[in-house]
């Protein structure tokens, strides 16, 4: 994986569940840890995924905007 440029970019499994905003998080978040921690794709996924957690939530919908 490397940073990427725009959400056309990120996995399937993040475009086919995120709202275009969370994907906005996702990708900033990703892009940011990638480069704060040395390369690891792991931990840019999971600080990511983090990200998109503060700011959403799942439901029985898919996800959705934390009141």
């Amino acid at each position: 994986m490397a940073p990427y440029i725009d959400n056309s970019g990120l996995p399937r499994s993040v475009q086919s569940v995120l709202p275009e905003h969370a994907q906005d998080i996702y990708r900033a978040a990703f892009n940011h840890a990638w480069d704060v921690h040395g390369h690891d794709d792991v931990t840019a996924t999971r600080v990511a995924w983090a990200a998109v957690k503060r700011r959403y939530e799942k439901g029985e919908a898919g996800w959705r905007p934390k009141a």
